[in-house]
């Protein structure tokens, strides 16, 4: 009897803190995001490309790598201070001087809306588009490119 008050109050504190505020779930879903940060590579091939055309022709590999390595550990560090302490205030973004809030990509790519029936309007006539797979890095196929 004892154990199961133990878990109700806790769960019925931690339902307390995390509902009904929609900071708490900004600050919750940009911290997720930016947890995910070591399986995306969205800050390694931005920093990559970033230092091979700004820095160093010669050198942007090694460097762009470092750098990239750098700033994918320290978001994915940021999502996770952030998911913990997602029911806590202050609820602005941290650490903005060196990474934005929100998760990056390249210059040269810029994901859309994922091909879903969600998503998708015109799915029942047969014709829809976006991302073939967009969880792969460096596949850039779309269907139906209109911009």
């Amino acid at each position: 009897m004892r154990n199961t008050f133990t878990l109700l109050a806790s769960l019925a504190m931690a339902g307390a803190l995390l509902t009904g505020c929609a900071n708490t779930e900004k600050k919750l879903g940009r911290g997720m995001s930016n947890m995910t940060e070591l399986v995306r590579l969205g800050e390694m091939r931005r920093s990559i490309e970033q230092t091979a055309l700004f820095d160093q022709p010669g050198g942007h590999y090694a460097t762009g790598f470092l750098r990239g390595l750098n700033r994918t550990l320290a978001r994915t560090g940021v999502g996770l201070y952030e998911v913990v302490t997602a029911p806590f205030p202050p609820y602005d973004p941290i650490f903005t001087d060196y990474l934005s809030p929100n998760p990056v990509y390249p210059d040269n790519y810029r994901p859309g809306i994922l091909d879903d029936a969600m998503f998708a309007t015109d799915a029942n006539m047969g014709f829809s588009g976006g991302d073939i797979f967009p969880y792969i890095p460096g596949s850039r196929f779309k269907i139906f490119e209109t911009h």
